[in-house]
């Protein structure tokens, strides 16, 4: 009996979030002592891995701000965003290039823990900004994957994210979207469109400006006040938030 009971009072202990083994994030990763970016596993959603791009330290972080978890990238067009429902929810890409993390990962990523976001941008001229949210999370599959975003901090981009907050996500097949056509459809993406989009990181990869193919391209509007000019690159990224 008094084994019993000893192994009860001990239950609650071992499955306390300090007792986990396995990573659930990069900034597990980055806490275990690894300071190399590159491919690293997590555990987001129990004891099946997930392969991630984890960036440790990055331009402009202080060494205490590492470990951030990659969950979209693009960087040449070698990866096809314009795709199904059912890519969306899973994933899909190279983690060591261009990819898309999952809506299914997201979520169970944002509902254990609050997490920032920062989306870093480049243009094809070589400049560069970010936008920086205090507050991210993806609900569940129920809600249809809506979106909470809050807490700007200008990093030279502006904010083109907080007009999507409160959105379910929309693609071609799957139309969740406010506006009276199909978003996904119309602007050749996948996104958290309302009626329509201040930005379209998952759009098609275009060179530079082209006011000949409106708003299809990779456009943050806030920084270019246009949606003809497409990114060289975009990187949306999470940590734990403070």
């Amino acid at each position: 009996m008094a084994i019993v009971v000893l192994l009860v009072a001990l239950l609650p202990v071992c499955l306390a979030a300090d007792c986990r083994t396995q990573p659930l994030d990069c900034s597990d990763v980055y806490n275990s002592g690894e300071r190399q970016s590159g491919l690293y596993s997590i555990y987001p959603s129990g004891e099946t891995p997930l392969w991630v791009y984890c960036q440790m330290v990055s331009e402009g972080d202080s060494p205490e701000n590492g470990g951030w978890t990659v969950i979209q990238r693009r960087l040449d067009g070698s990866v096809n965003f314009y795709r199904p429902w059912r890519e969306y929810k899973r994933g899909f890409g190279d983690v060591q290039g261009e990819y898309w993390l999952g809506l299914e990962s997201l979520y169970q990523l944002t509902r254990s823990r609050k997490y920032s976001l920062r989306v870093d941008l480049e243009d094809f001229e070589g400049r560069k900004g970010f936008a920086l949210y205090s507050s991210f999370s993806v609900e569940c599959e129920c809600s249809g994957y809506k979106l909470q975003v809050s807490g700007f901090t200008d990093g030279g981009a502006g904010d083109s994210f907080s007009p999507h907050n409160g959105q379910k996500f929309s693609t071609f097949d799957k139309d969740q979207d406010t506006y009276d056509k199909n978003c996904a459809k119309e602007f050749l993406g996948a996104f958290w469109y309302s009626a329509c989009h201040n930005t379209n990181p998952n759009g098609v990869y275009l060179w530079g400006e082209d006011p000949t193919h409106h708003a299809i391209g990779v456009s943050w509007y806030s920084w270019k006040s246009t949606h003809a000019v497409s990114m060289k690159s975009i990187t949306l990224r999470i940590k734990p938030a403070g």
